[in-house]
């Protein structure tokens, strides 16, 4: 029996025999040939068929779409975009395709994305879709290769929380048995029990969710995350160290392995440099006024601020990924360190990437003391978050993560006008089918 290759391990200089299967991309019909497009998921290839050939007169009964094999051989061919065609011998249909809802190849046609993921199986066969997703999971791969080489441990926090992760206000609640669960909002609290029960350096790449009834292009009810934790860190700047590694090694493993992909894309990009750039606060308020948008000092930064400070970074500094640092302590959770000799600011950093962050993370408390004060200021009862809290009577070192949306780096680096499309299934306030 003839085994199976893919489209990407013919060679044109080679005239063989082949079986392929795939998806009719596409059927050109002319007097006394004809030509189908098959698509498999590492490219097209153009199988042909003579007039003089037995199969001529079957081609009528293909529809796009349809799962064919073909049996054929492998030709050269100046005409054929991949250098080669392949000349049909043999052609199954083993699914035959109904009239689609949606066209794969959109020559001409603009389908709105509602109606896309609406039929999302099919909107995925695009060969821009194949491409976007094998860019992820090239980003994800490189992630772990950096992660994995110095020395982190990838584990599994749970997903099913029994008090709230957060604020409680943008959690998804659960039946669990007879009583309430919640999904995670973010892995981090576990990760820091994790430290605190002697592991030094973890990942955990995973599923979060926000109960937000956001309907922005870059806001997602379930996401994905590689979150990190260390520990004996000497501040968030050993956090930021680790992040800027993380990057940039998913980035080169795109660049490495996903050459074709980024070109049905047209995507091209830098490596960054490293150190990247860092602008803390109170100077981000000074930037923005200078921008000509004025903050009070505790004013969380809105989406205006978030264009504002990329159009400076973008324009002045020339630099695409950058951090923000030292953010109110009054903005934040009542697990982040604040620096001790300046209480008002937390030792808490976001990442950006071209103006969309990516990232949030720092240097967290490990000081019972502290961590109970700051329960204390940040009106939190005691008892809600002790178990959580109370490992930390037992002895924690200094430790810092964070937690990288994988969906919002694919946004940022392809240039991808919508979040939604780098999902396979979105789930949004408004969509959770198909």
């Amino acid at each position: 029996m003839t085994a199976r290759k893919l489209i990407r391990e013919l060679n044109p200089d080679v005239e063989e025999d082949v079986l392929l299967k795939g998806f009719v991309h596409e059927i050109r019909e002319l007097k006394t040939i004809k030509f189908i497009l098959l698509r498999d998921t590492s490219g097209i290839a153009q199988v042909v068929i003579t007039k003089e050939n037995p199969l001529f007169e079957k081609i009528p009964k293909l529809s796009l779409e349809s799962v064919i094999e073909v049996h054929g051989r492998v030709k050269k061919s100046s005409i054929s975009k991949s250098g080669f065609e392949i000349e049909a011998k043999e052609i199954n249909i083993l699914s035959k395709a109904e009239k689609l809802p949606i066209t794969v190849t959109e020559k001409g046609v603009k389908i709105s994305l509602p109606k896309r993921l609406d039929f999302r199986s099919v909107d995925l066969r695009k060969p821009e879709n194949q491409a976007l997703f094998k860019i992820q999971a090239a980003l994800i791969r490189g992630m772990q290769e950096y992660l994995d080489n110095n020395g982190f441990l990838h584990v599994f926090t749970p997903a099913l929380m029994g008090a709230p992760s957060e604020s409680g206000s943008e959690v998804f609640e659960v039946k669990y048995y007879d009583k309430k669960a919640f999904l995670r909002q973010d892995p981090q609290l576990h990760r820091q029990l994790t430290i605190a029960g002697g592991f030094e350096k973890i990942y955990d790449l995973g599923t979060n969710w926000r109960a937000e009834k956001s309907h922005t292009t870059k806001h997602l009810c379930e996401h994905h995350a590689c979150a990190v934790e260390m520990a004996y860190i000497e501040s968030e700047y050993d956090t930021m160290k680790v992040e800027e590694e993380l990057i940039i090694s998913a980035l080169k493993r795109v660049k490495k392995d996903c050459k074709e992909e980024l070109k049905i894309l047209n995507v091209d990009f830098e490596i960054p440099e490293r150190p990247f750039l860092v602008l803390e606060f109170p100077k981000v308020y000074d930037i923005l006024e200078e921008m000509g948008k004025k903050l009070n000092f505790g004013d969380d930064l809105d989406a205006e601020a978030d264009s504002l400070i990329w159009q400076y970074v973008n324009k002045k500094l020339h630099k695409e990924f950058y951090f923000i640092n030292k953010f109110p302590f009054a903005l934040k959770p009542f697990y982040v360190m604040r620096y001790d000799d300046q209480p008002e600011y937390a030792r808490s950093v976001d990442l950006n990437f071209r103006g969309l962050e990516l990232s949030s993370g720092g240097q967290r408390e490990h000081r019972y003391d502290k961590i109970m004060a700051q329960v204390k200021e940040k009106n939190l009862n005691p008892k809600s978050v002790e178990w959580f809290t109370k490992f930390f009577k037992w002895g924690v070192p200094p430790h810092g993560g964070f937690a990288l949306g994988i969906e919002r780096l694919t946004q940022a680096l392809l240039k991808i006008d919508n979040i939604r499309k780098t999902v396979l299934f979105p789930r949004t306030p408004d969509r959770f089918l198909p």
